[in-house]
């Protein structure tokens, strides 16, 4: 019979390599009477990728440490968030998360017998649920909804009433799964703490919160579903991960914001206890930490090269991933990998039926559908018809320059506009306002607060009217002829559109470019486009 850890030997298995954790007399409390209830969500969106290796191996812990361990598909919870799971796909989609993070736990060792695994909308559809999600409302105000949301929910220009709702769910979801802990990213806390602050007033306990660091994906920014470059796929071969990997960043003897050298600490270490340095005998051959902190000293002070990180993660990986993809080549499981992600398997070149320039029935949602170009305004005046609007002459490098209205009165003096180098989104419909029609969309970064702030954006210096906007990594696609608005390209596409805290423009984390470098805006940070 082996000896089962203490409580502060459980304490020390629960909250090792966490950023941050709530209500820690609580648990320390519960340990001392029983084992910890925990529950883990999410929200069965985009494709798993190998960053949720580092919830799965917390999980690993959570189980050593003797916890109850419930896992959750909020199927709901992907659908209130901008529909990011289409109703008709929500059932597919939980079946495929079911199946990969279960391929996941089996191929780092977790006994799945151990584990509950719960659909949202097995419980979150009933009457008693549906009430208290009334109840919530009635105290719970719009500004902390949508302060908590804010890192999670995906955040626009009109965002919809589902989004409010969406943290008072996951808030309630505590007092329906029974459990003492919820665990999660540190991107979850203001969730958190709207849960710990409205609990109680419905006469539900106060829970304790569990948080991850954010791992850094291969370009350095947070590894993303819906960043191609930033992420590697469950399903990645082998060819596929050595490709993203040798194109990550990783920077001699920087460790921060070191997505490689992350994974070795928030996965490799936890599960295995030691991490492997593969190199050539000429540089000093293998050598095996035990520590991650000497592995972090050694690369940086550059006696690791990155090439070698690199490679030893690498091998790592795919020992990882391996059982993963081995499973799923099952002829079922591909069937669903397909139909639960339909848009994955569609052809990038116009097919059958589509329109010539894009905007096909099948055409993928890529920014390089938008044509963005570099103008400059040669006049700006009132609009005759509402003091409240400029009408603007922007030379886009044709023959005659668009006349564009814009609502830039409460924000800009019109002699700050006058000669300046913008960016236009061409392809647009025409639009009428107030009796003119304008023939472009000025594109503008803005910060919400009172007061609301707006600012054209900037074109690098020394471009010329005329030049293209593309996104990195899209340089190659062509803009559509004009966009179809019933098929809402430009809305779908603008959600992501935003101001870096470096002033960049960036979509998805990648940043709006010209052959010159990139777009960007004078005083704005961390706001919208449109």
């Amino acid at each position: 019979m082996t000896d089962q850890p203490s409580p502060d030997e459980k304490f020390q298995l629960i909250t090792r390599n966490l950023q941050e954790v709530l209500g820690e007399e609580k648990v320390k409390e519960i340990l001392q009477e029983r084992e910890l209830r925990v529950y883990w969500g999410t929200a069965t969106t985009g494709k798993p990728h190998v960053a949720y290796f580092v919830p799965m191996s917390k999980i690993a812990d959570f189980l050593k440490a003797g916890c109850e361990v419930t896992i959750l598909f909020a199927d709901l919870h992907a659908y209130l968030d901008n529909m990011k799971a289409p109703w008709e796909l929500l059932e597919l989609r939980v079946k495929y998360y079911e199946q990969v993070i279960k391929a996941m736990l089996e191929s780092i060792g977790v006994p799945l017998a151990k584990l509950k695994f719960v659909k949202g909308t097995d419980y979150q559809l009933s009457r008693e649920y549906t009430l208290d999600v009334y109840r919530l409302s009635s105290v719970m105000t719009e500004h902390d909804a949508k302060k908590a949301g804010a890192e999670v929910v995906k955040q626009v220009e009109h965002p919809l009433l589902s989004g409010l709702l969406y943290p008072g769910l996951q808030a309630l979801d505590e007092e329906y799964l029974k459990v003492d802990v919820q665990f999660g990213g540190v991107d979850q806390r203001k969730i958190f703490t709207l849960a710990e602050k409205y609990l109680p007033s419905l006469g539900y306990a106060k829970r304790a919160h569990l948080m991850n660091p954010m791992v850094p994906g291969l370009t350095g920014a947070k590894m993303s579903s819906s960043e191609e470059e930033s992420k590697i796929d469950l399903l990645d071969t082998k060819e596929d991960v050595k490709k993203k990997l040798k194109r990550a960043f990783c920077e001699p003897g920087n460790i921060q914001s070191n997505g490689v050298l992350s994974f070795v600490k928030h996965v490799l270490f936890p599960l295995r206890g030691e991490f492997c340095i593969k190199r050539d005998t000429k540089w000093g051959g293998d050598k095996t930490y035990a520590v991650f902190e000497e592995v972090e000293k050694d690369f940086a002070e550059e006696i690791i090269h990155p090439g070698d990180l690199k490679a030893s993660v690498e091998v790592a990986l795919n020992q990882l991933l391996a059982p993963i993809r081995k499973k799923f080549e099952s002829p079922e499981l591909r069937k669903l990998t397909d139909t639960a992600y339909p848009n994955a398997q569609k052809t990038k070149g116009a097919g059958k039926g589509a329109k010539p320039g894009g905007g096909g029935e099948d055409d993928e949602l890529t920014p390089s559908r938008l044509d963005i170009r570099v103008g400059k305004i040669i006049s700006v005046e009132k609009h005759p018809g509402a003091d409240s609007l400029y009408l603007e002459k922007i030379d886009v490098g044709e023959q005659a320059p668009r006349t564009v209205v814009s609502g830039l009165v409460a924000y800009v003096s019109q002699e700050d506009l006058q000669d300046r180098m913008v960016l236009l989104l061409c392809n647009l419909k025409p639009q009428k306002m107030r009796g003119i029609e304008s023939q472009a969309m000025l594109l503008c970064a803005s910060v919400e607060g009172e007061p609301r702030r707006v600012e054209p954006l900037d074109p690098p210096e020394g471009s010329s009217p005329g030049e293209q906007v593309f996104v990195e990594g899209y340089e190659t696609g062509k803009p559509d002829d004009k966009l179809n608005p019933k098929k809402k390209v430009w809305e779908r596409l603008q959600v992501d559109l935003k101001i870096s805290d470096e002033r960049a423009a960036q979509w998805k984390d990648k940043h709006l470019m010209t052959k010159l470098g990139q777009i960007t805006c004078k005083t704005l940070k961390g706001g919208n486009i449109s």
